[in-house]
């Protein structure tokens, strides 16, 4: 696909390694997120519709709210040790939580212990999951160039769509055929050990081994004098910065996709819970169907526009969309009449809404070697973390305050602050010599 063919044959592996890892991985993720219109039954006590939404809202925040912490562990592990590590260690630890997931007592049996634990996994759940999608993406951007690079590192987004989407499908299937939930976090398990065995094959990047080189700890090992070991250490690679600017137009870019997505699978099933009364079995069925949408545009629409147009370019397309979409959005959700009707609004919104998308190989570019890993990781994290918990809340309280016009007071900032990243990233990329004056890409 894509001209795949001219990568060589190590590189296709690892994509596929990756691909598959990624897809594991946010199977295992997603399988609780999907269900929580089933389990937060079993596992949260019963009340009426205002906590409902809060019950939504925290179980679903509290797979990200740790993420930063994650971030600093496995960006320290990621810039010292190596990438290959990560996505190893990562996919390990999130087979560990299903098992647990799988055989934990429901609150019926041992009482509000039960939500806690399960509280406990998610968390470990949304730590694992950051460190090994933003792994796979450095990987593949350090081993492959524009632009390959930017449909081989977007089908990373789409692997782990493809992991909501079955994690969907199972769900779906394990409600439908009445088989014990408990079977879909250890069929989750297993999937993710398989994963991290594969992933045993990868080679560390050349970008991360040619960096180390030059550390003084290895210098210190051949024996090399003190004179040569600071001579290296001022070496460029180990005095580039990150400016201020730069990070926070990655956090602002980082900050929309949460937006979105939990508007599209958490708000709108909060929705159809106490608006039209759906039960859960139809929910997960409709978040489905509007995850095979998604899949479409992750697996083949963007990564094959990313090859032939600039991403950044491509991104500020979608921008526009989103921006008329917000806007048109609580119109349509006043008119709902119909399950159907929330059902088109969520597809519209995964079709059109806004992430880092096939520029992420650009974002990453913009940091160092020796600090990619930390930096990626930690804003990744803290802008996931901090949208997720604005936003499920956030949205509550303004839409009880100001109807569904509510929806456009929390969108809109984060429009804004996505338009000041994407114009900074689009400076940094003329200044380079690398923003093409037409739609197309080039090769370099």
């Amino acid at each position: 696909m894509l001209q795949v063919a001219r990568l060589d044959r190590n590189t296709k592996e690892a994509i596929g390694l990756l691909s598959i890892g990624t897809f594991l991985e946010y199977f295992d993720l997603n399988l609780f997120i999907h269900m929580s219109v089933l389990l937060n039954g079993l596992f949260f006590p019963k009340t009426d519709p205002h906590t409902v939404f809060l019950i939504t809202a925290f179980s679903f925040c509290s797979t990200y709210v740790f993420r930063p912490i994650g971030a600093l562990i496995f960006g320290w592990i990621g810039d010292n040790i190596g990438r290959k590590a990560i996505v190893v260690i990562t996919t390990t630890m999130m087979s560990m939580s299903c098992i647990i997931m799988g055989i934990l007592p429901t609150y019926a049996e041992i009482g509000i212990t039960a939500a806690w634990l399960m509280i406990l996994c998610r968390i470990i759940q949304g730590m694992t999951s950051m460190g090994e999608r933003v792994g796979a993406e450095i990987y593949l951007t350090e081993i492959t160039t524009p632009p390959k690079q930017y449909p081989v590192v977007a089908l990373i987004a789409g692997f782990a769509t493809l992991g909501g989407v079955g994690a969907l499908g199972f769900a779906n299937l394990i409600i439908s055929t009445n088989v014990s939930w408990r079977y879909a976090f250890f069929g989750g398990a297993v999937v993710a050990i398989i994963g991290a065995v594969a992933r045993t094959r990868l080679k560390e990047t050349r970008d991360f081994v040619d960096f180390k080189k030059y550390s003084k700890v290895k210098l210190e090992q051949q024996h090399v004098d003190t004179k040569k070991i600071e001579e290296a250490l001022n070496a460029p690679i180990f005095k580039q910065e990150v400016t201020k600017k730069t990070t926070l137009s990655f956090f602002f870019i980082q900050c929309a996709h949460p937006i979105g997505f939990y508007f599209i699978y958490g708000y709108c099933a909060s929705v159809l819970i106490t608006k039209f009364n759906c039960p859960p079995e139809i929910i997960i069925k409709q978040n489905f169907i509007v995850g095979l949408f998604e899949l479409l545009k992750m697996m083949i629409i963007v990564p094959f526009l990313s090859y032939y147009i600039y991403p950044l370019k491509i991104i500020r397309v979608k921008l526009v969309l989103f921006f008329i979409g917000i806007l048109a959005c609580p119109y349509f959700l006043s008119i709902a009449t119909s399950s159907h009707d929330i059902f088109l609004v969520q597809i519209a919104f995964s079709l059109i809404a806004i992430g880092s998308g096939p520029g992420l190989p650009i974002f990453y570019s913009h940091f160092p070697i020796a600090k990619r890993f930390t930096y990626g990781g930690v804003i990744y994290a803290i802008a996931r973390a901090v949208m997720y918990v604005i936003t499920s809340f956030a949205i509550i309280y303004l839409v009880e305050k100001f109807g569904y016009y509510g929806l456009i007071i929390i969108m809109f900032p984060v429009i804004l602050g996505y338009m000041f990243g994407l114009n900074h990233f689009e400076k940094l990329e003329k200044e380079c010599g690398n923003y093409p004056e037409g739609w197309f890409n080039r090769e370099r």
